[in-house]
């Protein structure tokens, strides 16, 4: 269930109150004439079934809320009631997404402050080590770490939403990031074989964790689907744990870092299929993501018009 609070202009308030009579996923409808400022207008507050939650945020689009008011929605963890309005319309267990709210957490992530750079930076550096060390444990920390995906998911919302703006910011920002941490890890790579500190291991050639990286191929175009299509229904149905599986299973910044260390002991070879690699995962992760947030659209509004439609009677059973 979603808790709804509107800042109403007066004359769209007798509209968006027949809006929500007239829905039987709204209840608990509450209209405070003239008691809002800062934005001034009336105080609209109602719980909303995540069943209706789409097609009732629709409807105050089309009344251009989103523009001239204030809409604040928030989730309700419990409810005192004998039963919850999401439990009558669900598909085998499964909640409708309400989009308002997936759209709202993949651009609230695709924010590219400093620290998103940094932990490209970082997940790169740990992503070296794991390299040099021969350490796959360190190579999955440096997956967890990397914060990429944020930014792979809002480039493949844009695609589907077809907003240049937002897949021009994300590419730009996936570039110079992973431009960065190449850099950055180059540059450590630099000190560590000037200091005499590689790996024996590594300078004999004995380098499982970077042949792992540095060879794409079928299994990897497989893995990238996957995770992608893992990726995007986890976002849409709010499944965090899942989501994390998705970092650990696709080979972006152990590649990014892959191309720095390899460039530095000169195996050309590796770092253009570290390079490879990185520019496979990115490039399937952004079109299966968009592919799946429209194909995942499609679905639920199928189902929701099945859902709501009539059913014929059932001829009575012959005795």
């Amino acid at each position: 269930m979603l808790h709804v609070r509107v800042v109403s202009p007066a004359d769209v308030t007798e509209r968006l109150a027949g809006e929500l009579t007239a829905d039987p996923g709204v209840s608990n409808l509450v209209i405070m004439r003239a008691a809002a400022t800062r934005p001034d207008g009336d105080a609209v507050q109602f719980d909303l079934a995540r069943a209706s939650a789409n097609s009732v945020l629709e409807r105050m689009r089309e009344l251009g809320l989103d523009r001239r008011s204030s809409v604040i929605i928030e989730t309700v963890d419990a409810a005192l009631v004998d039963r919850p309005p999401e439990q009558q319309a669900t598909y085998h267990g499964e909640r409708v997404p309400v989009w308002e709210l997936v759209e709202a957490r993949i651009r609230g992530d695709a924010q590219y402050p400093p620290s998103f750079f940094g932990l490209l930076v970082f997940a790169g550096l740990i992503g070296a080590c794991g390299i040099l060390t021969n350490s796959q444990i360190l190579v999955v920390g440096a997956m967890v770490v990397g914060p990429e995906y944020s930014a792979i998911i809002a480039v493949a919302l844009g695609l589907d939403q077809r907003d240049r703006q937002s897949v021009r910011s994300g590419l730009l920002v996936l570039a110079a990031g992973f431009a960065l941490a190449i850099a950055v890890v180059l540059i450590f790579a630099l000190c560590i074989r000037w200091s005499g500190e590689t790996p024996k291991e590594y300078l004999a050639g004995v380098r499982p964790v970077s042949d792992l990286i540095n060879t794409p191929n079928l299994f990897s175009v497989v893995v990238a689907v996957i995770a992608g299509l893992v990726g995007v229904v986890s976002l849409t149905l709010a499944k965090a744990t899942t989501l994390t599986g998705v970092f650990i299973s696709v080979t972006t910044i152990p590649a990014a870092a892959d191309v720095g260390v390899s460039v530095v002991y000169g195996a050309w070879k590796e770092a253009a299929g570290s390079l490879e690699q990185l520019l496979l995962n990115v490039v399937l992760l952004i079109v299966v993501g968009a592919l799946g947030l429209h194909a995942q659209r499609a679905f639920w509004r199928a189902w929701q018009r099945r859902s709501r439609a009539p059913r014929a009677p059932r001829p009575p059973r012959a005795r």
